[in-house]
């Protein structure tokens, strides 16, 4: 009977219980979103083989990435240590000692000698009763946390390949910008040469050539901001990738040299359920910290009342060592002991209430990181239409310029418009091409913002 009711303690816990708070979530997504890639591989989106050996790299060695793996690693250790005190401790033992007694004490017999050696070696086992669930709850808080490390992996894995594919457009979009300056630089130089032979002919007056001398130096000098900029970049990109400082300093990152691209058809299918939402790691992340919060109450709590612990030992004991394992030296023990805090100043109560207090606290950033992450899928479906808008009005806008700089020309040679007609509408084109660049650079960085959005 006396074990029976053991058993049902047993099964007590004076934690409360958890439950995944419930979230106000919209039936669906109020305007499109990409598909998610089965492989979390979404970048392949893009179709850039050069792009993918960058993030495959940036995944391998990447340093935030390698600290979070760690991470994972030393909670997957802790949860071991968490689950070990299910099971009994056992341990051996083995003490020698030699020693004397006073002869002024009533420990002293006639005949019996004053010095003496002693030698003991046992088998402990020692065991914890969970009673009120403290190991359990304890073991819980460390499998939520290993939960929320490993989210928390991913989480940084994803906002990686995002920052990766955003920083190689970068470098493309700089790369596609020098490329347009350097020839509008070598045609601005080949139209001086040609000035310079009619000034010399007498056709224009020096006044035509100062002017195309100085639209071709000032457009020579948008160079030198374009290619620091995209030095730049390629460090930052190469330190993501997680590089060695030599490789950092020296190398190079390789990158598709295509240009006049534009984004290809958006991946837009629709109606995605908002639960999908709650899969990003950040999300997952936080509802497990909140689950490990919850279970920590559960420890607090469970240090209030009595523990009872239950020890065996089995041994051997004997003066000579020749006699240890001999007949008669056998010893053995069982016992069992109950500890009760009967006054600790308050300390375990406040323990209590501090769990509860971080539990709250805990509630409150998980209902906060699902408000921003609607937010933020929100405003990235509205950056890649807009995104995508602009490059179109560009596209369109480079276009009509391209047009206006024949005519200009046209109309130049035919000595209805003027030289300046020309540098204006050269510089004008110039500037929209550039442009387009940086629109089709900032949609395919709304892109990649998305896909972080939604959780890859």
């Amino acid at each position: 009977m006396r074990w029976l009711v053991v058993l049902l303690l047993a099964g007590c816990s004076v934690g409360p219980k958890y439950e995944k708070p419930a979230a106000e979530l919209p039936e669906s997504w109020k305007e499109s979103a990409p598909r998610f890639a089965e492989d979390g591989r979404w970048w392949r989106v893009y179709a850039d083989g050069e792009l993918d050996k960058v993030v495959d790299e940036a995944l391998a060695g990447n340093g935030d990435l390698l600290i979070a793996a760690a991470r994972v690693d030393e909670a997957r250790a802790l949860l071991g240590e968490a689950s070990s005190f299910f099971f009994p401790s056992v341990e051996a033992r083995y003490g020698t000692n030699r020693q004397q007694i006073s002869t002024r004490t009533a420990t002293a017999f006639p005949g019996v000698p004053r010095e003496f050696d002693n030698h003991r070696a046992t088998l402990q086992v020692s065991y914890d009763l969970d009673l009120f669930g403290r190991i359990r709850s304890d073991a819980a808080a460390a499998r939520a946390e290993l939960e929320a490390s490993e989210a928390s992996r991913e989480a940084v894995r994803l906002a990686l390949a995002a920052q990766v594919a955003k920083s190689y457009f970068a470098v493309r979009s700089l790369d596609e910008q020098v490329s347009l300056t350097r020839r509008n630089v070598a045609l601005r130089e080949e139209a001086l040469g040609l000035q310079r032979k009619r000034l010399q002919g007498g056709v224009i007056s020096e006044f035509d050539l100062r002017q195309l001398e100085a639209e071709t130096a000032s457009v020579r000098a948008q160079l030198p901001p374009l290619e620091r900029e995209r030095e730049r970049e390629e460090v930052a990109l190469s330190v993501l990738l997680g590089r060695s400082a030599k490789q950092v300093y020296e190398g190079k990152v390789a990158v598709t040299q295509r240009f006049d691209e534009t984004p290809g058809p958006p991946v837009v299918p629709s109606g995605l359920p908002s639960e999908l939402l709650l899969r990003r790691p950040d999300l997952v992340e936080a509802e497990r910290v909140l689950a490990a919060a919850n279970a920590r109450i559960g420890v607090a709590r469970a240090e209030m009342f009595p523990s009872i612990s239950l020890t065996g030992v089995l041994g051997s004991e004997s003066q000579a060592l020749s006699n240890l394992f001999s007949g008669g030296a056998s010893i053995w023990l069982v016992g069992a002991a109950v500890t009760q805090t009967l006054f600790s100043g308050g300390r375990l109560q406040a323990r209590a209430e501090a769990a509860e207090a971080r539990e709250r606290a805990a509630v409150a950033q998980y209902q906060q990181a699902i408000r921003s992450a609607f937010g933020e899928v929100r405003t990235a479906l509205i950056v890649q239409a807009r995104a995508r808008e602009s490059f179109e009005a560009e596209s369109t806008r480079e276009a009509a310029l391209a047009e206006t700089l024949r005519l200009a020309r046209l109309r130049y040679q035919n000595g209805v418009a003027s030289q300046l007609d020309v540098l204006d509408a050269e510089r004008g084109l110039l500037e929209a091409q550039r442009a387009r660049v940086e629109a089709l650079r900032a949609y395919r960085a709304a892109v990649a913002d998305l896909f972080r959005a939604l959780g890859g």
